[in-house]
């Protein structure tokens, strides 16, 4: 049963990504500052969603003398089309989003997870194209590469798409302006916190 209310969540997300989209509106940002990492992902969507396409019109071809399989198929078709469209409208309209304290680390509608600055102990510009599963790490590859690495001094909660939870004290993210992202993400740490002898 959680399984299921986490998969229309998905699900959800994925549907009201779609409006956001179409009215080039970001989700979340709030007064926070959004880095991208959906550059480049337009053309293999647009192929993906051709190749839905012309699975319909063989498939509606195929299966005109047996109505009842037709429109079972068309309505999986049309929905799969959606889907892949609307898993791009989410990673373009949910960015990372650096605000004063933590930096919101997303990918489309099933990561959204929060690392406090305090616990990130290093970070660094890092190109990554290979990712092997490993306990406590996190890798959010866009187009199979990472380009930005932190390392945490205390893990953070991760909760997956089903809802298992995983602490992870390193990740891996991409962004297409890494190397503003990182520099920003300096520039917060090493920013007085407005409490006497606490740094960020």
């Amino acid at each position: 049963m959680r399984a299921a209310r986490a998969l229309i969540g998905h699900e959800m997300r994925l549907l009201v990504s779609l409006p956001l989209w179409a009215g080039r509106r970001l989700h979340g940002v709030g007064d926070g500052r959004a880095f991208g990492y959906a550059r480049g992902q337009g053309a293999v969507t647009a192929g993906f969603a051709f190749v839905c396409l012309v699975e319909t019109f063989t498939l509606s071809v195929l299966l005109r003398d047996r109505p009842t399989a037709h429109r079972v198929v068309l309505v999986l078709d049309l929905y799969t089309l959606l889907f892949v469209v609307g898993l791009y409208a989410a990673t373009a309209v949910r960015p990372h989003v650096l605000y004063g304290d933590e930096l919101r680390v997303r990918y489309a509608g099933h990561v959204d997870l929060r690392i406090p600055l305090e616990r990130i102990a290093a970070v660094r510009r890092e190109h990554v194209h290979t990712h092997e599963r490993a306990d406590g790490e996190l890798n959010l590859a866009v187009g199979s590469q990472t380009s930005l690495t932190l390392e945490l001094a205390e893990p953070v909660t991760h909760s997956t798409l089903l809802g298992r939870r995983r602490d992870v004290t390193l990740v891996r993210l991409h962004a297409d302006d890494a190397d503003s992202l990182v520099h920003a993400l300096r520039r917060e740490r090493s920013a007085p916190s407005g409490v006497p002898g606490r740094p960020r």
